[in-house]
């Protein structure tokens, strides 16, 4: 008998918020006060996770390596440094 595989579901908006305000909280930061900003970051990343599989951050831009491209989906490997530095990710999604 075959072994059926089943693609994760993607998340909606909203499941996609409140699982980035949990991470961010436990992570002593937040998600960005801006209600458009993380709007449109949020349908960015779900945009991504539709079109690429991955849920890419949408500042960023993908290469098509997968072992280069693993390094910004979200949270990026990056966003924990500007956070420090900006007090923001570059996308916006996260702020101090």
């Amino acid at each position: 008998m075959a072994e059926r595989v089943v693609k994760e579901q993607i998340m909606t908006q909203e499941e996609l918020i409140n699982w980035s305000d949990n991470y961010a909280k436990k992570n002593g930061f937040r998600l960005n006060p801006d209600a458009e900003a993380l709007e449109r970051v949020t349908k960015g990343l779900l945009a991504n996770e539709q079109k690429y599989g991955q849920r890419y951050c949408p500042c960023r831009r993908i290469s098509g390596n997968p072992e280069s491209d693993a390094k910004i989906i979200c949270p990026c490997v990056y966003h924990l440094e500007e956070l420090k530095k900006y007090g923001h990710c570059l996308c916006m999604l996260f702020a101090k």
